[in-house]
């Protein structure tokens, strides 16, 4: 695949980003698009800078990212009784991410959430929505919200750690880290590949972006751009919510309640249908994540259809669209690599074919959401359940 442009994809569940990076002046710098628009997909050696932050020696310019600030004395209560999070006792500089849902559980916001014990930073990619969201449901309460992303720039660091008091606000991402009142539907958090990632996001005043970036080189750190970044999210099984959310998702069919949803708290909407899914039903789709056939050097585009594969005696042909591609990358190990959003009733172990403009590519699945769609602490059935839902794979 060329270097000198990514494939423009539209973004799926988000917003234009509104800023072009000053660091775009950057000698080899290849701006990026769809979601990311207004960063660097590179700086010119896309493979050295995948090592660099698999190393742990890099800087990602995330400054296309929005960001919404809630302060006043009720946010934490009210934030925690109008999203999916527990967030009524969040500690100051403590990380989690939070979820805004539909009356029906479909994904309609998605957010990381720190609080610096005087404001409760939102970092989305959805901040327009989002923050008018918030502010029709404020009603009495003592809060208030702004889109500061004008003013504020995310710069991305492979770094597990939370911000230290003297250090600027710092979301860090808690994947895959099932937290309590949460639950999981892929691996053990010690067994899963994003359990390696390291990955924080550090916001600085945007004016000051270029500075900051040079002071973490001067540190031995290299400039890498979001080829990097979002290779290593893919192999981690990270959802983004630009790229894996469309109207219909659920949260259960991204494995995103280990990080973004407390199934103990009280009342919110979409709560019921979260609820019911967990309790009693089974997602309708799950994601995935492909190895894609790279003989051919073909990569195909984010929405592409996926089809399983009819075999015949002497061919195999593409059969019915079973899902769609949602991320791609060429990872400097594993090779290219996408995620995925099939129906749950695809086999685990059945040949796939992504369909795209540029041609067919073979595809093998690696299972994340299992098919049966129970999570690991899903209650066992009282008696006999209604028809078309799951049982508990113990009974």
């Amino acid at each position: 695949m060329s270097t000198d442009a990514p494939v423009e994809v539209p973004a799926a569940h988000g917003e234009p980003p509104r800023h072009v990076s000053a660091l775009l002046a950057r000698r080899g710098a290849v701006r990026g698009s769809g979601p990311d628009d207004g960063v660097a997909w590179h700086y010119g050696d896309p493979t050295a800078e995948q090592r660099a932050l698999s190393r742990g020696g890099a800087v990602v310019d995330q400054s296309h990212l929005g960001v919404v600030t809630v302060t006043g004395p009720d946010r934490l209560t009210w934030l925690h009784s109008i999203t999916s999070q527990e967030l009524t006792a969040l500690p100051p500089r403590t990380s989690t991410e939070l979820l805004v849902l539909s009356p029906q559980g479909h994904v309609e916001h998605a957010a990381g959430v720190v609080d610096d014990g005087e404001t409760t930073w939102l970092l989305t990619e959805t901040p327009t929505s989002l923050a008018a969201w918030l502010n029709r449901m404020k009603f009495m309460l003592r809060v208030e919200v702004a889109d500061v992303t004008d003013d504020w720039a995310a710069i991305g660091e492979p770094v597990d750690a939370e911000g230290a008091p003297d250090e600027p606000v710092t979301w860090r991402d808690p994947w895959p880290r099932t937290a309590p009142g949460g639950t999981r539907y892929g691996p053990p958090d010690d067994e899963h590949p994003g359990a390696d990632r390291d990955w924080r996001l550090v916001l600085v005043p945007r004016e000051r972006l270029v500075d900051e970036v040079r002071a973490r080189e001067a540190a031995g750190w290299r400039l890498v751009g979001t080829w990097a970044s979002e290779a290593a999210r893919i192999e981690a099984w990270r959802p983004r919510a630009s790229h894996e959310v469309d109207h219909r998702t659920i949260p259960h069919e991204l494995d995103w309640l280990r990080t973004a949803v407390h199934l103990n708290k009280g009342c919110y909407r979409g709560q019921e249908s979260v609820a019911r899914v967990h309790n009693l039903g089974r997602p309708p789709r799950r994601l995935v994540m492909l190895h894609l056939d790279g003989s051919g050097h073909l990569l195909p585009e984010p929405g592409s259809a996926v089809h399983d594969v009819i075999q015949s005696a002497d061919s195999q042909e593409p059969g019915r669209v079973v899902g769609q591609v949602t991320s791609v990358a060429r990872h400097h190990e594993l090779g290219p690599v996408a995620l995925a959003v099939v129906k749950r009733s695809v086999p685990p172990d059945v040949e796939l074919v992504v369909q795209s403009e540029a041609g067919s590519v073979a595809a093998g699945q690696e299972q994340i959401v299992p098919g049966d769609g129970v999570s690991v602490d899903r209650p066992a059935a009282r008696g006999p359940l209604a028809r078309g839902l799951g049982q508990h794979p113990s009974l």
